[in-house]
């Protein structure tokens, strides 16, 4: 990313640009403002896209191929192509000689990194690839926003926010709009403002009905799955994910018993260290054989339900009493 920075304020740009990842906010931030630096927003005559596979490379070449109209250069965006998926030796092949007034942008969910398309970019030009955010990194970039707008929020309900709102910026960034329409012409964000506006995540519900169930507080996780239900969020789906943070909860202890530390849990499960800290608090609640009988049963849960055996509405219903029960 810094170097596609350096490119843009130095007007120094390489031939091709490849973004690949799994953050698409960063995605489409980055091929935004290259875009702009490139062409100008208006200039549609020398600016092409394309979407999607089945792609025709030929078509692609023969346009690289036509001179500019009056502008110093052509832009040819392709997104999710899957040519750095699939053998596409043409194309690579192009990349080693492309005629000096062309410049291409790939932005890609996947790549190979043993492919030749990849290594054709990598060779001729720049390979930015857009990973989720860290923490810290996220932090500091909502700071930088709310800064802006000279709003200020407690470390607590920062940590807060992320919970409900995940690491997708895309989502962390319209969440974060609401809440500065909503506290307009106040300078400080409350908690009582992020309850108040922001969506809780699906994963972030099931968290809560999960720490509902390990409080044995079978009511408030029954109305949590009711919650969702009325959501339309699939049953299978929340048992899967119920699931999920049930194992996480073991790996917490497991870890916890090998003496490692927050951070390092953290680290390990991919976990915010907020977040890891609830998980340490609600793994205090269980025994390790406890955990290893529920990630047993959400399994046999599952294959009841795929087996015809249990309807999945009344599966996850059984086993949110099971373990919530005093």
């Amino acid at each position: 990313m810094k170097h596609i920075q350096e490119d843009i304020k130095k007007q120094e740009f390489r031939p091709v640009y490849l973004f690949y990842g799994e953050e698409p906010y960063l995605k489409q931030q980055y091929r935004e403002k290259l875009q702009a630096a490139l062409l100008p927003t208006e200039d549609t005559m020398n600016f092409s896209r394309f979407a999607g596979r089945g792609v025709s490379i030929r078509e692609i070449i023969d346009l690289g191929e036509t001179l500019p109209f009056f502008a110093p250069r052509r832009v040819i965006l392709l997104e999710d192509t899957g040519f750095f998926k699939n053998k596409c030796e043409e194309l690579a092949d192009y990349l080693k000689e492309m005629p000096e007034h062309l410049c291409m942008i790939f932005s890609e969910s996947e790549v190979d990194k043993r492919s030749r398309m990849y290594k054709a970019v990598q060779k001729a030009g720049r390979v930015c690839e857009c990973k989720r955010q860290e923490e810290k990194a996220l932090m500091r970039w909502v700071l930088s926003i709310l800064g802006k707008e000279k709003k200020k929020i407690t470390q607590r309900d920062m940590e807060l926010f992320l919970t409900k709102t995940g690491n997708d910026m895309g989502n962390i960034r319209m969440e974060l709009q609401k809440l500065l329409d909503y506290t307009m012409g106040r300078e400080v964000i409350a908690r009582e403002d992020i309850e108040a506006v922001c969506v809780t995540q699906t994963s972030s519900r099931i968290f809560e009905m999960v720490r509902a169930v390990a409080e044995k507080n079978q009511k408030k996780a029954l109305e949590l799955y009711g919650d969702l239900l009325q959501l339309r969020e699939p049953p299978m789906r929340i048992l899967y994910l119920m699931a999920r943070q049930f194992y996480q909860l073991l790996l917490t202890k497991e870890l916890l018993a090998e003496g490692h530390d927050r951070q390092e849990i953290a680290g390990k499960l991919g976990l915010h260290t907020f977040v890891a800290r609830s998980y340490i608090s609600l793994a205090g609640k269980y025994t390790m054989e406890a955990l290893r009988e529920a990630v047993r049963d959400f399994a046999d849960g599952e294959e009841q339900v795929k087996t015809g055996r249990l309807g999945d509405t009344l599966s996850v219903e059984l086993l949110i009493v099971k373990y919530s029960s005093c």
